[in-house]
């Protein structure tokens, strides 16, 4: 194979590792934060993204800009600087990237659930989780407790209607 077959596959392959990185990020941290599951997140993701190419800010992209960001993508993640990316290069690359994107987060959810200014969040302030605030929803039969077929029933309702739950099925 020659070398620049060989360059291509590996940027491919860094754009991928980043994109899916991007993707677990998105879909990873506490349960129903930032838009998980519902596109809206995405949205976000791509738009960030689409700023951090643009590198003279003129709200449009050219090939140019696209190319320079993924050389400059290769090079960051090409750590021992001999032109190729190792499985050890790519995944320290994509766990530094959502390390990034979930340092943002936490600090997202500190800035807009910290109540009482202390840096951390408590029980309370963290407040209900999805699975309480929807609980009355998926418990179907009223038996005051969730069964995996009012689960699934649940998951098949939300997927009909183009949501999904994040959790590979949109």
């Amino acid at each position: 194979m020659s070398a620049s077959k060989k360059s291509a596959i590996a940027g491919l392959a860094l754009m991928a590792a980043l994109l899916g990185t991007a993707a677990l990020a998105e879909k990873g941290g506490m349960g129903g934060m930032g838009g998980m599951g519902d596109g809206e997140g995405r949205g976000a993701m791509m738009m960030e993204m689409f700023d951090a190419m643009d590198a003279d800010k003129d709200g449009k992209l050219s090939l140019a800009e696209m190319e320079a960001h993924r050389a400059a993508e290769f090079a960051a993640a090409d750590t021992n600087g001999d032109g190729a990316l190792s499985a050890d290069e790519l995944s320290a690359r994509s766990l530094a990237r959502f390390q990034e994107k979930q340092a943002e987060r936490t600090q997202h959810m500190l800035d807009n659930m910290d109540n009482d200014g202390n840096g951390s969040l408590s029980e309370d302030e963290l407040g209900e989780g999805p699975g309480q605030r929807h609980f009355a929803r998926l418990d179907t039969d009223n038996d005051g407790a969730i069964s995996k077929e009012e689960i699934e029933a649940g998951m098949k309702h939300r997927k009909k209607r183009g949501h999904g739950w994040g959790m590979g099925d949109n």
